[in-house]
């Protein structure tokens, strides 16, 4: 696949690395290991084979770029996550990793950290959640907004322009940060 896009692109400036599962709701006493294991390959596993495949037409760029997508509970950790978290918290590593790998050949690479993504997975990750701590769908959502200074979900849109400015040239100067685009959500209380 990424050399079939590098073909039909002519090349590769950008990488977003998006993919990913959440994965099960559990303590990790009682995760499913085979769940747990299928997080780590479609989130950690699936990153690094095709970061690994586009390196090589990312040098070839005059402005290459690469965004790994983590999330608010890589920075923090959240109850009953652990499969997600500890994906997440790799991806972070990842990026950093290869920003100082890779900015030798002027490839600049960030995490981004989104919190609470409005939609259909955010939906069901609440429901998850309300389920593993016996509440009702609706506390799950108030003790969620009730860490955010900013009380919605980030607008996927909104990620989609962060994304834009780090790989333009804008952007041209940031590379092995994580930034949060959480509604200044302060704890990993949800």
């Amino acid at each position: 696949m990424v050399g079939a896009a590098a073909e039909a692109l002519g090349g590769l400036d950008v990488l977003v690395n998006n993919a990913g599962i959440a994965g099960p709701t559990a303590p990790v006493e009682t995760a499913d290991p085979d769940q747990w294991e299928a997080v780590m390959a479609v989130d950690v596993i699936g990153t690094f084979h095709v970061t690994r495949l586009a390196i090589p037409h990312l040098k070839k760029s005059a402005a290459g770029s690469i965004v790994v997508m983590s999330s608010l509970g890589g920075r923090y950790g959240y109850p009953n996550r652990s499969a997600y978290c500890v994906a997440k918290m790799g991806l972070i590593g990842f990026a950093k990793t290869l920003s100082r790998e890779l900015g030798p050949y002027n490839i600049r690479c960030n995490a981004i950290a989104p919190g609470a993504v409005g939609g259909e997975r955010m939906e069901r990750v609440l429901q998850g959640r309300a389920d593993a701590d016996h509440k009702t769908l609706e506390e799950e959502r108030a003790a969620m907004m009730g860490v955010q200074s900013l009380k919605r979900f980030v607008d996927p849109k909104d990620i989609a322009s962060l994304i834009v400015f780090l790989v333009s040239d804008a952007g041209k100067s940031i590379s092995g940060q994580v930034i949060p685009i959480d509604n200044d959500a302060q704890t990993s209380a949800y």
